[in-house]
């Protein structure tokens, strides 16, 4: 999940919303130990979505679902492969079946997932709720709930399930960058930092805490110190188009335009439905220097 910045009142540029950990699709649980070992046909499957082929994956495990509707590992394939094509509503239902056959965190964590893909976050949150209370502790579920928390704009909830998460896993690095990204939201971003800047000596170059402290440093108006973490960001990540748009943000703010706009353009290549967002980012330059003729404008776009 992308945060957006912390306050309307911040006068820095938004072009994106900061990137959650808790974003990623939850790792599927592996096919069942229960019973028989998975058979050829599943194992085919998983094996194609390891390698990315979502299609191939879907079309063996509904095979397996269609001869054996009881197989879990099935289910969870065939679900996490629809998800992968944003197919969140269809994978409800196999995973429904699965977790009232089964009591499995995974299944419920990639159900959570699934419901809050398919923009029904309540119930989401209602699963994930549930799947935390559970001993021992499944702390995939933890990182899934705040995500949905978040989501619903209830960023104090999702603060309190991370932080609750960490007195499970104290050392948990991807859990303290987690509560990192989302005190800037209650404008602890002093705490935040504090977190972030232990963490670069943990996890040296480590692109999601360089990027988060970054952030930070944007918001604070170091905005120099900012770019210079968002190009190691960059350096490992030069694809990355929402990370470009904060790099160029930080170049703005810097007064900077020229390479601003060439960042811009590059996040903006090949991508339209980046439009807005890159105007959003140079109308909000807290240096006021935007194009006042439509001309212009279709100049930078060019």
């Amino acid at each position: 999940m992308r945060l957006s910045l912390d306050a309307p009142s911040e006068a820095v540029i938004t072009p994106d919303k900061t990137h959650l950990t808790t974003d990623r699709m939850p790792k599927p649980p592996p096919p069942s130990n229960r019973g028989p070992s998975p058979s050829p046909v599943l194992q085919r499957a998983v094996v194609a979505l390891q390698m990315g082929q979502v299609v191939e994956a879907e079309r063996l495990a509904a095979e397996v679902l269609k001869a054996n509707r009881t197989d879990v590992g099935a289910a969870s394939i065939l679900a996490r492969a629809l998800m992968i094509q944003n197919r969140n509503e269809e994978a409800i239902a196999p995973l429904e079946r699965a977790v009232r056959r089964v009591e499995d965190p995974g299944l419920e964590t990639l159900l959570g997932a699934a419901l809050g893909g398919a923009g029904r976050g309540s119930e989401a949150i209602d699963v994930l709720r549930r799947t935390t209370a559970r001993r021992p502790p499944y702390l995939p579920a933890f990182q899934a709930l705040a995500g949905q928390l978040h989501s619903a704009g209830r960023i104090d909830e999702a603060v309190a399930v991370i932080e609750s998460a960490l007195a499970l896993a104290p050392g948990s690095l991807e859990f303290q960058l987690l509560l990192a990204q989302l005190l800037p939201q209650r404008n602890e971003r002093g705490r935040a930092r504090a977190i972030l800047e232990k963490l670069r000596i943990a996890a040296p170059g480590h692109p999601d805490v360089l990027a988060a402290l970054a952030r930070v440093l944007l918001l604070d108006g170091e905005y120099a110190a900012a770019a210079d973490l968002y190009r190691q960001v960059m350096a490992q990540r030069p694809d990355d188009p929402l990370m470009r748009l904060s790099f160029s943000a930080s170049l703005l703010e810097m007064g900077d335009r020229a390479a601003g706009e060439a960042n811009l353009r590059l996040a903006l290549r090949g991508r339209p439905q980046m439009i807005g967002r890159t105007t959003a980012a140079l109308i909000m330059s807290s240096h006021g220097r935007f194009f006042f003729r439509r001309s212009a404008f279709a100049e930078f776009l060019s």
